[in-house]
């Protein structure tokens, strides 16, 4: 069955402004909306408004060039007319804050169902049903009554009267569980400063080496706060290191070798950078982007680019083995791993642990001495791998 979404964008902050374009995580509200019914599965995403001021027509169109398909309508009709016969419908009221996963739960649903909370104090902003329950701003409709309900609708609020009409005609009733996952009602920009935190740190992605998990937090979560209120695609930070990484092999074979780590450290946080602000936007970058399945070639060409001009500058033939042995025991190794959680594997070896490690030997220009190091600093964290994965391959097999 197909699904939309509807999002009231009408009313009223504490300001004067419309709470559609109150501040979230360097954007607007609406666009955080929008995201969590497309990551939900909803298209179209239709949102009603009564008129579109220059910010709100500017949110829209970051949401269009983001590939996030998004119509704006101000007659209830024409909205309607927007969704397919018999289609399922997210309803999301204005201003509300809706979890992703709600939205999710609710998009599974096979009949019209409505979120609720609490009738008590913390609630009291969101709209009340009946005597213990509140609406959470959030439902599923189906397309035959929200035709229905534009039919009659008059000068009504169409949202709270497409709630009435849907629970009338028995829609379920979901109680939200208190805590995190409740939708939050935000009249004025103060009342998501909490939310916007919880959206920041729940932003973390995995930190599986020691690199990113000790040393590139500071840089990961300044350089998130500052990019966050841009237009810059995430993805383009992961071809950013991309790029890096291949110029750094490129000035490893002029003999550049200072450029060349230069380029590399600029290189190591900007994958994580890019991670975090694809999930701030909720759309995270898959695991099939090709610049973040380059990345690790690109560094393995580095390393061989480091070992032939340090082989062909004095250190003789073993400097480049140092780097083929890297480059194949780090290969193996990530081969062996798969999708296999081994304990301690922040300590083991990894592109950026491995350019990390490089600074105090480019400082005193070992370089052929850091070949050997990260030589054996692969082949050990390869055994190591392996042993892991035929003892848990022993113990499956009893």
């Amino acid at each position: 069955m197909a699904l939309g979404a509807l999002i009231a964008a009408y009313q009223e902050d504490d300001s004067g402004g419309l709470r559609a374009l109150l501040p979230l995580s360097g954007r607007t509200l609406i666009e955080y909306q929008v995201r969590c019914a497309a990551a939900a599965g909803a298209a179209p995403i239709v949102v009603m408004v009564e008129r579109i001021p220059a910010a709100l027509n500017e949110a829209f169109e970051r949401l269009r060039q983001e590939g996030v398909p998004v119509l704006a309508v101000s007659d209830p009709s024409e909205g309607a007319t927007r969704f397919e016969p018999g289609s399922s419908i997210l309803l999301i009221g204005d201003g509300v804050v809706p979890p992703a996963e709600l939205l999710g739960q609710l998009a599974d649903e096979r009949e019209p169902a409505v979120a609720t909370v609490p009738d008590d104090d913390l609630h009291a902003g969101f709209e009340r049903i009946d005597g213990s329950s509140r609406w959470a701003g959030v439902a599923l409709v189906d397309g035959r009554t929200l035709g229905a309900t534009v039919s009659m609708l008059g000068d009504w609020d169409l949202q709270s009267t497409l709630l009435r009409r849907a629970l009338q005609d028995g829609a379920l009733q979901l109680p939200v569980a208190p805590g995190v996952g409740e939708p939050l009602l935000a009249e004025g920009s103060d009342d998501l400063v909490d939310f916007e935190r919880h959206l920041f740190r729940a932003s973390v992605g995995a930190r599986d080496d020691w690199a990113s998990r000790y040393v590139l937090p500071i840089v990961e979560e300044f350089a998130t706060q500052q990019l966050m209120r841009t237009r810059l695609r995430p993805d383009l930070l992961v071809v950013a290191a991309l790029v890096l990484t291949v110029a750094a092999a490129f000035a490893f074979t002029r003999g550049w070798l200072w450029a060349g780590a230069g380029l590399m450290l600029l290189s190591a946080p900007l994958d994580l950078i890019g991670a975090r602000l694809a999930t701030l936007r909720l759309r995270p970058i898959g695991s099939r982007s090709m610049a973040r399945r380059l990345l690790w070639p690109a560094a393995a060409l580095a390393v061989l680019a480091l070992g032939w001009w340090e082989s062909r500058h004095g250190a003789g033939w073993g400097a480049f083995f140092a780097a083929l042995t890297t480059v194949a025991f780090a290969e193996a190794a990530r081969i062996e791993r798969g999708s296999m959680e081994i304990p301690g594997r922040q300590w083991l070896f990894s592109r950026r642990n491995a350019i990390l490690i490089g600074l105090p030997f480019a400082i005193l220009g070992l370089w052929t001495l850091y070949l050997a190091f990260i030589a054996a600093y692969a082949a050990v964290s390869f055994f190591y791998t392996q042993h892991v994965h035929h003892r848990f391959e022993r113990l499956t097999a009893h």
